[in-house]
């Protein structure tokens, strides 16, 4: 919910740094840029850090 808020606000083609510890991000945030039609850029992980670069699509 707090990334669909901040990515509402954003304009086409910014880019947003996502640090997580859930792991179910990895299923969730790749799903979230897919369905809404956001590019993930960068998915890894560090440690018990989940981090993800997504592009805002149009």
């Amino acid at each position: 919910m707090m990334l669909h808020n901040r990515v509402r606000d954003m304009v086409a083609g910014e880019l947003l740094r996502v640090i997580a510890t859930d792991p179910s991000t990895q299923r969730d945030i790749p799903k979230f840029c897919s369905f809404l039609g956001h590019e993930l850029l960068e998915q890894r992980v560090n440690g018990d850090q989940y981090e993800y670069i997504i592009r805002k699509g149009s």
